[in-house]
């Protein structure tokens, strides 16, 4: 009778909603219930909800609480002590009796909304039982005002909706040959890939614009979210507003579905265009004003865009306008004049209407599966190609990355990477909007001493960038600008150790690596504080397949082969203007072939060894790029250097370096070479002294310049 009115009452205040889109059963002879550890109630939600009647295991600490301790007797559970070996073995002989187990591997209530650490006795139960492992996501129960225990600017409700997913039973295996702190070491790491899977499945799969309203609703329409140079802090509600009004007056300029090219900088009214053309179906497509009026040219043909949006101002100041009025066949429309078209109807469509109900004045029948923006790769091997990504693929990138890393309400994220690259999107971004976390927009990320005072001056915990960039602030900033950071996560081309050394030497801040391309919106794996291999770019994010296909003349790894809901829709080519040529690869349709030559070491960390076009064949041999790259690195650690080929008659190719040290010898790169124990072909016969390396618009080395350089050396 009590667990009947618990459950209607919880049913009622909580409108408590059980999802088993697996059609999960509880039939296993042994049986292990993982969940999530949200709230002082997840117990009590468990024992009312779930088809079984589990034990809970509890730490004794926590059992001494009192709320704890009066919802304990209403549940069946085992108080241990977490640290005492003879707990597992009690635990142990509970799942082999039969009797249903549930435990919280995170062994606390989490102040972060993520995952918490995972131990390991949770998995080594497992692990040793051969029980059925059935993962449960508890999502809701943080929010609950009283019963959690997040922290800082955390949102609280009263009663706010609760969901609880069951996902598909699985188990966890370890080697025979593996004994003691191994076994236990491994079978840990098993959970945690189960636990970060089920927290990226349960997030929905939506349009931006209704994952930005149940970001709002999680997180408060008046919290102060997004900034930028002009110092004006926007809430969720100015947002909405900004981007249904920018929308609603830029329907005018394409048919649904039609892309419609932008040219802004990082600033708040560039993110009100981005969402408010994708409210109103039509596509924004994110040109590159770096790259000169040829590389804008192309991107309009290969996407077919008649209409270009952009500001006098930003031209003005940027001294593009020249480069954007040579554009042909395009209508250059800009921001200053579309507001001043905002009528009377306008206004009272927003008061009376869409102020209060947003997603029915935004109800144009965008669905998950359609495009929502168009994105153009670097140009770096040709013209740029443009990359339609899709509403699905956007989110389900930000799911993935909330998966694995803790961002909330108490960080500020400084982004400085231009949205026009996946990178600056996704992560600079809508990540800190999905999320609740604060960010500041920069123009630039070239303004090598500004960033860092911003950094100091705005308090900024998260701090995104390329190797490139992140090298020039370190040696710019003081040793106090980036007291704050707590997340230092780098990306678009290979992480130099002399910027890694840099920065834990002068700031005491570890970078974590990540990697990526354009097409899979763009995160596919990075190093968190949970695992993290120096040398690698980490593990895979949840929810991605792979395949590694060999190529002849490299003994290890092969070409990164990637599948998942992230990849985008597919390309739009200049040779092929406007047509859509879904994603596939080799290994099948839905496929996307990077191009990057990949390994995985035993624990799933992957090693990037360049891409397939930065191999030399020399004498017979295939050399990486790369590896040269290294090499030189090492001769000289405080210039910049980049390597290339030429054709030679006698060997195939020659290696050429491009270096800013005009002192660089070969004899030194020899000495190198040999310190790294590489061989002699990887010392380039050719150097070329530069006052600075090419680089694109993203902080990427401009390899192409390099490569037309080379030919000519």
């Amino acid at each position: 009778m009590l667990r009947a009115l618990l459950r209607l009452l919880t049913r009622l205040l909580y409108r408590v909603e059980l999802h088993n889109p697996h059609n999960t059963q509880f039939t296993a002879e042994r049986l292990l219930i993982v969940a999530n550890h949200e709230s002082f109630i997840d117990g009590l939600l468990l024992s009312l909800y779930l088809p079984v009647n589990p034990v809970f295991v509890v730490s004794t600490r926590i059992a001494q609480i009192p709320l704890v301790r009066a919802i304990l007797c209403l549940v069946d559970h085992l108080t241990v002590e977490p640290n005492c070996p003879m707990s597992v073995k009690t635990i142990i002989k509970l799942v082999e009796s039969g009797r249903p187990v549930a435990i919280f591997p995170e062994g606390r209530i989490t102040t972060t909304s993520g995952l918490m650490k995972i131990y390991d006795g949770p998995a080594f139960v497992a692990a040793k039982t051969d029980a059925t492992i059935i993962p449960v996501r508890l999502d809701g129960p943080a929010r609950a005002r009283f019963f959690s225990r997040m922290s800082g600017e955390s949102p609280r409700h009263w009663f706010p909706k609760i969901r609880i997913t069951l996902h598909a039973p699985t188990q966890i295996s370890t080697s025979p040959n593996e004994h003691g702190k191994a076994r236990h070491h491994h079978a840990g790491e098993a959970l945690r890939l189960i636990m970060q899977e089920m927290m990226f499945a349960t997030v929905p799969q939506t349009t931006m614009f209704d994952a930005l309203l149940e970001a709002s609703r999680n997180f408060g329409r008046k919290r102060r979210m997004i900034e930028d140079i002009r110092q004006i802090e926007y809430r969720y509600a100015d947002l909405i507003k900004m981007a249904l009004m920018l929308g609603r007056l830029s329907s005018s300029l394409g048919e649904p579905g039609e892309r419609i090219g932008v040219l802004l900088p990082n600033l708040v009214p560039s993110v009100g265009v981005l969402l408010g053309l994708g409210i109103f179906r039509r596509v924004p497509a994110m040109l590159n004003y770096t790259a000169g009026t040829e590389g804008m040219q192309n991107a309009c043909i290969a996407a077919q865009i008649k209409t270009v949006i952009t500001s006098r101002a930003f031209l003005e100041q940027s001294k593009l306008g020249d480069k954007v009025l040579a554009l042909r066949d395009v209508n250059i429309v800009y921001l200053e004049d579309l507001r001043a078209q905002l009528k009377l109807s306008d206004k009272l469509w927003w008061l009376c209407y869409a102020r209060w109900c947003p997603r029915s004045a935004a109800a144009q029948g965008v669905q998950p599966d359609d495009p929502a923006v168009v994105l153009f790769t670097s140009g770096s091997e040709g013209r740029p190609k443009g990359v339609v990504l899709s509403h699905r693929a956007l989110v389900a990138n930000t799911s993935q990355v909330r998966a694995i890393v803790d961002f909330n309400t108490s960080d500020k994220v400084l982004n400085v990477l231009p949205i026009f690259h996946s990178f600056g999107l996704t992560a600079g971004l809508l990540l800190p909007l999905m999320t609740g976390t604060r960010v500041f927009l920069y123009p630039t990320p070239r303004h090598y001493r500004i960033i860092p005072e911003l950094s100091y001056d705005r308090g900024c915990t998260i701090l995104f960038g390329s190797s490139t960039f992140l090298a020039q602030y370190g040696k710019a900033a003081h040793p106090f600008d980036f007291h704050r950071l707590r997340y230092v996560i780098a990306g678009a081309e290979k992480l130099s150790a002399q910027v890694r050394e840099l920065w834990f030497e002068k700031f005491g801040i570890r970078i974590y690596e990540g990697y990526g391309v354009t097409e899979t919106a763009p995160a596919l794996s990075f190093n968190s504080p949970m695992a993290s291999r120096t040398g690698t770019v980490g593990q895979l994010v949840p929810g991605i397949e792979t395949r590694l296909v060999p190529v002849p003349g490299i003994p290890r790894g092969g070409v990164l082969h990637v599948r998942g809901p992230n990849v985008m829709s597919g390309y739009l080519r200049f040779e092929n203007p406007g047509v859509l040529e879904p994603t596939h690869s080799e290994v099948g349709p839905g496929w996307h072939d990077t191009g990057d030559v990949a390994e995985f070491d035993a624990d799933g960390f992957m090693r990037i060894q360049g891409r397939v076009k930065r191999f030399a064949k020399i004498a017979g041999e295939m050399i990486s790029l790369d590896l040269v790259e290294r090499i030189a690195n090492s001769a000289s650690p405080d210039s910049m250097n980049a390597a290339s080929a030429q054709p030679d008659a006698a060997r195939g190719e020659a290696l050429v370096l491009f270096t800013t040290n005009a002192t660089l010898t070969r004899e030194q790169l020899q000495s190198a070479a040999r310190q790294l124990g590489l061989s002699e072909l990887s010392v380039p016969r050719k150097i070329v002294a530069l006052e600075a390396l090419p680089v694109l618009g993203t902080g990427k080395t401009d390899y192409m310049a390099l490569l037309h350089m080379a030919k000519l050396a």
